[in-house]
């Protein structure tokens, strides 16, 4: 995985729930991008909606994938839901929470849901969407293929999250 969306694992109850923040940041590229300013209308840069959804899935990933001590390779299987009710900015900061609601030797099904933090006001908290997943352990359902021995799913940019927010693994 090349591109992170999380920032740091604030809270870890394995096999429960997992919490990570993601600061936006007019110092990422594609805020840049997305909504330029063209003709008379003026900059408006967002978080894109897509990007909001992968990092609930790299937290949930994080978190089912933290369960069975990382052995599993983890892959997103289903999006079952998703509700966003207003745009991310920059300085804002993301709030995910997922909650695993079922798991199984197969993968796992998940509920999320993202917070957004007003930075002039760190207490104000409002839930601006709702991600439901669903989760594959592709060594598991994909019978017959060959994966590499390696867990290429969580690699080394996971790993240094996971160090910087002082999960073991």
């Amino acid at each position: 995985m090349r591109w992170l969306w999380i920032d740091r694992v604030v809270e870890l109850v394995p096999r429960e729930r997992l919490v990570a923040i993601k600061n936006v940041s007019l110092a990422e590229d594609h805020l840049h991008d997305h909504f330029a300013a063209q003709g008379g209308r003026v900059a408006m840069p967002v978080m894109p909606a897509t990007l909001i959804i992968e990092g609930m899935a790299q937290t949930a990933g994080i978190l089912v994938g933290h369960a069975e001590e990382f052995r599993e390779k983890v892959i997103l299987a289903k999006i079952s839901k998703v509700v966003l009710t207003r745009e991310a900015v920059p300085g804002f900061t993301l709030r995910y929470t997922a909650t695993i609601e079922r798991m199984d030797a197969m993968g796992a099904a998940t509920s999320g849901r993202v917070e957004l933090i007003d930075p002039n006001d760190p207490a104000s908290v409002e839930t601006i969407g709702q991600i439901d997943l669903m989760f594959s352990h592709i060594d598991q359902n994909l019978a017959g293929r060959e994966f590499p021995e390696h867990n290429f799913v969580f690699g080394e940019s996971f790993r240094t999250v996971l160090r910087s927010s002082g999960i073991e693994f």
